[in-house]
C-alpha cells in the first residue's frame, strides 16, 4: 500500500521551516500532498494561485511531493478524498504541540484512519512563521535566509522593490 501523507497550511509565505517539514516528510512517505488553504483571518498576502505556484516550484526537486488547493472543507475530509492515510503537522513550540494535540484528536474521531504525525521542527525553524517573514519583507529586508528564493524574489515584488532577493 502507498503511505500518502497530507500537509496542510496557509502557507503565507511558504518558509524554509515549511521546506524542511515536506523535505523530511517527502522521506517518510511514499506521495506528500502539500495542501494550501487561504485563511482569511490571517489577511493572505498570496492568492490561492500564487501560493501554489509558488511552492510548487519551491519543491520541485522532490519528485513525490505536490501542491493543490486545500478546497473548503474539514482538512481530515480532504485528506480522505485524497486517500491519505496520514496528516503531516510540523511543531515549533508547546503552543503548537497543545493546538496540533486538541486538532489531531477531534480529528482521529472524524476520520479514524488518517493518523496525524508530528514533526519537531529543526532548532534553526523553531522561530519562523509565515507572519514573521511577511513583517521583515514589507520593511525591505533580506528574507533570502528564512524562504525559498522564489518566495524571497515574490515578497519583493509584492512589497515593491528588489529587496536583496
Amino acid at each position: 500500500m502507498t503511505r500518502k501523507a497530507i500537509f496542510p497550511g496557509s502557507f503565507d509565505p511558504f518558509t524554509n521551516g515549511h521546506l524542511d517539514t515536506v523535505t523530511r516528510a517527502a522521506s517518510l512517505f511514499d506521495d506528500v500532498i502539500i495542501a494550501c488553504m487561504t485563511n482569511i483571518k490571517k489577511h493572505p498576502l498570496f492568492s490561492a494561485d500564487e501560493k501554489q505556484a509558488l511552492i510548487q516550484a519551491a519543491v520541485a526537486n522532490l519528485p513525490n511531493v505536490k501542491v493543490v488547493a486545500l478546497p473548503h472543507q474539514l482538512t481530515v475530509a480532504f485528506a480522505q478524498s485524497l486517500g491519505a492515510q496520514y496528516m503531516v503537522r510540523g511543531l515549533r513550540s508547546p503552543q503548537d504541540f497543545a493546538y496540533e494535540a486538541d486538532v489531531a484528536t477531534i480529528n482521529s474521531q472524524l476520520a479514524p484512519q488518517v493518523e496525524t504525525v508530528f514533526l519537531l521542527a529543526d532548532p534553526k525553524y523553531r522561530n519562523l512563521s509565515s507572519s514573521m517573514v511577511k513583517e521583515v519583507a514589507s520593511f525591505g529586508a533580506d528574507v533570502s535566509k528564512l524562504v525559498p528564493a522564489n518566495i524571497a524574489q515574490a515578497l519583493s515584488e509584492k512589497f515593491g522593490g528588489d529587496h536583496h532577493a
